[in-house]
């Protein structure tokens, strides 16, 4: 009994050693371990921003921003770059949206841009984080609502 115990020892040894280099490896960064955060979508750039002042024209935008996520009419044309942060605890668990952001460009029926706004949820309200301020009813509030409460389930 004493050389089957000792060969099942080293064994055991063996794959402790395995599993915790395993978990090493999925806990080093790129990995995808413990407290990952990962971006998707459009990332907004300030200096991107910068160049795309009010009055700018459509092509203007499409350069210094790119193509939109998903673009609408309300009343004129409005360009969304759609974007959020999902973070998981550890490997294998489902992420979840800790963060997104919906910068919208409007345009009026020339083609030129008569306003920015940075949409994101501050305290459960969908809020403008350019102009500090919470946007009012109509139809591009409607679609911001359905964006977000198809992405946070509220």
């Amino acid at each position: 009994m004493l050389p089957t115990a000792s060969l099942r020892r080293p064994t055991a040894w063996f794959l402790a050693g395995a599993a915790a280099l395993a978990l090493a490896g999925c806990a080093g960064g790129g990995g995808g371990g413990v407290g990952q955060v990962t971006q998707h979508g459009y990332i907004l750039s300030e200096t991107a921003l910068q160049q795309v002042p009010v009055g700018s024209s459509r092509e203007q935008v499409l350069i210094a921003l790119g193509t939109p996520s998903t673009t609408a009419e309300f009343g004129g044309e409005v360009f969304y770059y759609i974007s959020q942060t999902r973070a998981r605890a550890v490997q294998f668990v489902n992420s979840r949206i800790v963060d997104q952001r919906i910068l919208a460009v409007y345009f009026d029926r020339n083609g030129r841009v008569t306003q920015i706004a940075d949409y994101g949820l501050q305290d459960g309200q969908i809020f403008d984080f350019l102009t500090r301020t919470t946007p009012t009813g109509g139809e591009d509030m409607s679609f911001l609502q359905q964006m977000f409460r198809g992405l946070f389930g509220g």
